[in-house]
């Protein structure tokens, strides 16, 4: 016989337990009440004062800077700055203004004046004096003769060099000296031929060049290439070679520049006498302003 299996009786329905309702519960204390956090200190009024004028200065020089630099660079060609005084010792020149030029006649290095000629008169071209020079009685921005630009030069060159201006195609000789407080003396001379070709030969011919300083000058045993010279080639279509004498010099030392621009051909020379010698910087800076005002 089979032996059968009950089948299994349904469970009965656990009966619902009743909770009672809890208490809300209340947070707990703090053992000791909470101190009241101190405020920041007010900085006094004075400092916020100085703060604000500091602000306003920066401020102020920066808007300052900015038109300055500004200003510099878009300063029209015909208006050439002359450089102030500064404790690197630069002279205090005038501000520097190229003249007038001929009705219809171009400037030197235009597309229409192949000569590259300077139409503008030649004594307006010259550097004026810094301020606080006096000016010298020979040599006051006028014409000037060739025997007065050859002194410039060791006497057994003179008799040549005046031949050689006297036979080639010079049209003019402008100067200007003047001598500063220091003792520091210094000529300028323009000399105009009839085209740049012109020009470039009498340099040649006086072997001015970067490895030659050309004719000597009086008081100069030796001139040698100033290395420290940074103006070539701050003007565009000039050439400019400086020359200094080294050290031990004698009773004065000399320095001597030569910018040939176009037609023309510009002779800085300054001399001063002591142990001191001539300072470096005003000198490039003539020779600088010069070519400025040629180019």
């Amino acid at each position: 016989m089979t032996e059968q299996t009950a089948a299994p009786q349904p469970e009965a329905a656990a009966e619902p337990v009743s909770v009672p309702p809890q208490a809300p519960v209340a947070p707990p204390m703090p053992l000791t009440p909470p101190l009241p956090v101190p405020a920041a200190p007010r900085p006094p009024r004075r400092a916020l004062r100085a703060v604000a004028r500091w602000t306003v200065a920066v401020l102020v020089f920066g808007a300052v800077g900015a038109g300055t630099a500004y200003g510099i660079t878009s300063m029209e060609r015909t208006d050439v700055p002359g450089l102030a005084t500064e404790a690197d010792g630069r002279w205090d020149y005038p501000r520097l203004t190229l003249p007038a030029l001929p009705a219809g006649e171009p400037r030197p290095f235009s597309a229409g004046n192949p000569s590259e000629v300077h139409h503008a008169d030649l004594r307006e071209l010259l550097l004026p004096a810094p301020a606080g020079a006096t000016v010298d009685k020979k040599l006051k921005g006028g014409w000037v003769s060739t025997e007065q630009f050859a002194s410039e030069y060791v006497k057994e060159r003179r008799t040549e060099l005046v031949d050689t201006l006297r036979e080639g195609t010079l049209r003019h000789i402008a100067a200007r000296g003047w001598t500063m407080p220091d003792g520091t003396s210094s000529r300028i001379y323009l000399l105009r031929f009839s085209s740049s070709e012109d020009a470039d030969a009498f340099r040649d011919e006086r072997y001015i060049g970067a490895s030659s300083p050309g004719d000597g000058v009086p008081g100069a045993q030796f001139l040698e290439l100033d290395e420290s010279w940074r103006g070539g080639g701050k003007v565009e279509n000039t050439a400019s070679y400086v020359f200094n004498e080294p050290k031990p010099f004698g009773a004065e030392q000399m320095r001597i520049g030569y910018v040939v621009a176009g037609d023309t051909v510009a002779v800085v020379v300054q001399s001063r006498k002591g142990a001191g010698g001539t300072a470096r910087i005003p000198f490039h800076q003539t020779v600088i302003l010069q070519n400025q005002l040629l180019g």
